[in-house]
């Protein structure tokens, strides 16, 4: 080894600018946004509740919406069902934009800040104002 002094130093060197942008943004990262919950139909709600739980739907709405278009499409089945005495279409505009119906709100605001591209609006038409 005849450069091991430069074969280290730029070891250090390289350490430092690849793991520079880690220790100056430590800390910085933001929190994740809260989507609102305040439409006129969940206000109405005596008992807030949706088809399935809260941590299920934060974790798992995208493949329960796939599940549905793919049954409703596919299989023509569109009813999702009895809960609570409610029945509810496999519809994300007639199930769950009829409580959501804030978008920038509350789809809008969790899809920007995990930077997701979604398509549902690609094929039902998008709901205007807030």
């Amino acid at each position: 080894m005849y450069d091991k002094g430069k074969i280290i130093a730029g070891l250090i060197i390289f350490m430092a600018l690849a793991t520079f942008p880690f220790f100056y943004n430590k800390g910085k990262a933001a929190s994740a946004p809260e989507p609102s919950l305040d439409t006129p139909v969940i206000q109405q709600m005596s008992e807030k509740q949706c088809v399935k739980s809260a941590e299920f739907m934060r974790a798992n709405h995208m493949k329960l919406l796939n599940e549905w278009r793919d049954s409703a499409v596919r299989d023509g089945q569109r009813e999702y069902g009895l809960i609570d005495g409610i029945k509810y279409d496999k519809s994300l505009q007639k199930t769950c934009m009829h409580c959501h119906s804030n978008k920038k709100s509350f789809c809008d605001r969790c899809h920007t800040y995990a930077n997701v591209s979604v398509y549902c609006w690609d094929c039902h038409i998008e709901p205007k104002g807030e």
